[in-house]
């Protein structure tokens, strides 16, 4: 018997200081369209407080989406920036038209290295930006056989960690050109 998987992401929350920056962002640098705004009232841990949440669109139904509080000191209880780094992010699917029509919003938008690059690991093309509020996000293009690379990787998958885990630190990436 196997165990039912999540259909799909339904949204990933951050929380944003400035709505209308984020707007900005989203909507006009990136491309995704504002979908919902939800102003509410909610009870959380005890405690009532007023919020707007925003829902910015993907292709499959899902979103990302960000909250933003009310109250000044609500904002600070809830804020959780941090330094943006490469491992800590949000990597959505795109083609590779998008993902140019990206990189040059962001590049006429001002967001350019260090914080905007890309990164080519051969079995995909990531390229990575840092939003307003210091969300690391990432626009990936599959490698044109991904079906045959996920299913080797898949096969290879608890042997491949139980190397790692077992203090053989070697690439098993045949896909990416080396550095070396």
């Amino acid at each position: 018997m196997s165990t039912p998987l999540p259909l799909r992401l339904h949204h990933y929350g951050w929380i944003v200081d400035d709505q209308e920056v984020n707007r900005q962002f989203y909507e006009d640098v990136i491309g995704l369209p504002l979908v919902a705004t939800w102003t509410e009232v909610e009870m959380i841990n005890g405690a009532e407080y007023a919020l707007c949440h925003t829902f910015y669109g993907l292709a499959d139904g899902s979103a990302l989406a960000f909250f933003q509080m009310g109250d000044p000191q609500a904002q600070q209880q809830f804020n959780t920036a941090f330094e943006p780094t490469p491992m800590r992010h949000v990597a959505l699917k795109v083609g590779q038209e998008t993902q140019d029509a990206i990189r040059e919003r962001l590049a006429q938008a001002g967001y350019s290295e260090p914080g905007t690059f890309v990164v080519d690991h051969g079995y995909c093309v990531y390229l990575y930006t840092v939003d307003p509020n210091g969300l690391q996000l990432e626009f990936t293009v599959d490698h044109p056989d991904t079906e045959g690379i996920n299913a080797e990787r898949l096969r290879t998958a608890h042997a491949d960690l139980a190397r790692w885990l077992d203090g053989d630190h070697s690439s098993n990436n045949a896909w990416r050109a080396q550095a070396h």
